[in-house]
């Protein structure tokens, strides 16, 4: 069966990405944007979904990490929209429930790959655990998790709900949030023989 994969390319004034997708891949990563810890968030994501991802991204990152990170969810929403084309035979909706351990941090995703984007995104304290900066090399400031999804849901045209329920260290919350998502993806982009067509009754998605 042919494999779904798409690359897309978007340049603005504050930054420059391209994205390289895989859908039916082996979890492979080659990932340089700049922010080493959002490389290994997106590391994580590729090999949780089994996406074969490519990414390269520069940008404005001495005004902030803020615009790169954003874009980054753009256009890998753009790319994964591409990659499943009509979306038919997919299962469609996925879920996931990951714990990470030590810190009772627990990240509940579900997600619909509706054409209709919507998010929903709540954590405890997400006012104060937002500002915390995570790495010492150009750091990734921890709101910024919400502003990728925002912007990867928009793009991906899917319905997302992502429900922190508890955690302590603001590592693992976000990493907690990466895996949930990637394993979330994984079940709905998977082909399902018995779905004949599109996965809906209205006729189109």
């Amino acid at each position: 069966m042919k494999k779904r994969r798409a690359t897309v390319c978007r340049e603005t004034a504050e930054t420059q990405i391209t994205v390289a997708l895989t859908v039916d891949g082996q979890g492979r990563a080659r990932i340089a944007t700049g922010i080493p810890f959002f490389d290994h968030m997106l590391t994580l994501l590729a090999k949780h979904s089994l996406f074969d991802l490519d990414i390269t991204a520069c940008g404005d990152l001495d005004v902030d990490a803020h615009h790169l990170v954003e874009d980054t969810g753009i256009v890998l929403g753009q790319a994964l929209r591409e990659a499943l084309g009509d979306r038919r035979s997919i299962r469609r909706y996925g879920w996931a429930l990951i714990p990470m351990d030590e810190t009772l941090a627990q990240c509940r995703v579900a997600l619909d790959l509706s054409n209709r984007p919507f998010l929903v995104f709540t954590c405890p304290d997400w006012r104060q655990l937002a500002r915390v900066e995570l790495g010492q090399r150009r750091p990734y400031r921890v709101g910024l998790t919400r502003e990728f999804l925002q912007g990867f849901t928009n793009e991906a045209r899917c319905n997302l709900h992502v429900d922190v329920l508890r955690g302590d260290e603001p590592h693992h919350i976000v990493e907690s949030i990466f895996k949930a998502l990637a394993r979330a993806l994984d079940a709905a982009c998977q082909r399902d023989r018995r779905v004949k067509g599109l996965p809906t009754t209205k006729g189109r998605l």
